[in-house]
């Protein structure tokens, strides 16, 4: 099982140019790739501010398509109980995201330098 951050969902859909080797083998072995509901918002918010081209639901179906990709199911309460100790940052989107990932104890494939360092299966 493995959780992307929204930046390599994002990406992924511009062809996987940017991810490392280890991250590319990781998506392409894993049978389980997950995104936390989370990581739609971000991409709205992305989308919103003129970031990004792509909506949010067209990444998705792309992904789903290409990579198997589906949005984590994993009771929303639980993971914001484990939101609430990811003391390490305060950006919402990278507590619920890391806590989605903890949760299940999975990797959780980010570029993220903090993520990295507070997060044991965070790879990059």
């Amino acid at each position: 099982m493995t959780y992307l951050d929204t930046h390599v969902a994002v990406w992924l859909l511009k062809g996987a140019r940017d991810l490392p080797q280890r991250a590319q083998c990781r998506i392409e072995t894993d049978d389980e790739i997950l995104i936390s509901p989370m990581v739609l918002l971000d991409i709205q918010n992305l989308y919103e501010i003129g970031r990004l081209k792509a909506a949010p639901e067209e990444i998705f179906d792309i992904l789903s398509a290409t990579i198997g990709l589906r949005v984590c199911s994993h009771p929303f309460g639980l993971v914001v109980d484990q939101a609430l100790r990811e003391k390490w940052t305060r950006d919402p989107f990278d507590r619920i995201i890391v806590a989605h990932a903890r949760c299940r104890g999975a990797v959780l494939l980010t570029k993220d330098e903090e993520i990295l360092r507070h997060y044991d299966l965070a790879v990059w």
